[in-house]
């Protein structure tokens, strides 16, 4: 079943997105899969991955997106445009894996305007002791396999000493696929002072 199909992320991406207006940068957008979320207030979105492959998969979710996205190259450490292009950012399970998350949250500060949303949907440390300290475990061979995922990452803690103002947050566990294990997850908004 691939997450096309799971109607409980879907609605996951959904609540991310919604109420978004404005222009907005998502970070590692990898094949789009967010982009038919994006509600009808968005002017446009800028959707940067590195990956050429995803960037490829990416160009085609675009086109069938129903609000303007324009998928460009580059990554999380040098965002594209100015300080205050952006109305609003978007971190879809990318924090995971970026190389430096205090980087890619001050580029994240740079680009918002003030006042600008950063919308968050990621999987976290576990707040459980034992599955943290398993979390901690697997993460050397996890990382190596998932893409430079670490699970056992503290991303909320990081948001806020970046010197976002956490809005909302929502703790849940969530299963992304069948067969994958159940991993804490994260799903909030923060704003840019």
């Amino acid at each position: 079943m691939s997450e096309r199909a799971d109607p409980a992320t879907a609605e996951l991406r959904g609540r991310l997105l919604a109420g978004l207006t404005g222009r907005v940068l998502e970070i590692g957008a990898g094949n789009g899969l967010n982009f038919p979320h994006y509600p009808a207030g968005v002017r446009e979105v800028v959707a940067v991955e590195p990956d050429h492959l995803l960037r490829a998969s990416a160009e085609q979710a675009a086109a069938r997106a129903p609000v303007p996205v324009e998928v460009v190259p580059g990554h999380a450490g040098a965002l594209p445009d100015g300080p205050g292009s952006y109305d609003a950012v978007v971190l879809s399970l990318v924090l995971c894996s970026v190389p430096d998350q205090a980087a890619t949250l001050a580029e994240v500060r740079r680009v918002l305007v003030p006042g600008g949303e950063l919308r968050f949907f990621e999987h976290v440390r576990s707040p459980r002791r034992v599955r943290a300290v398993l979390q901690d475990l697997i993460t050397p061979l996890w990382r190596r396999l998932g893409g430079g995922c670490h699970p056992n990452r503290d991303t909320a803690a990081a948001i806020r000493a970046a010197g976002l103002l956490v809005e909302e947050q929502d703790r849940f566990a969530h299963r992304p696929m069948p067969g994958s294990p159940t991993l804490t997850h994260i799903l909030g908004r923060a704003r840019n002072p």
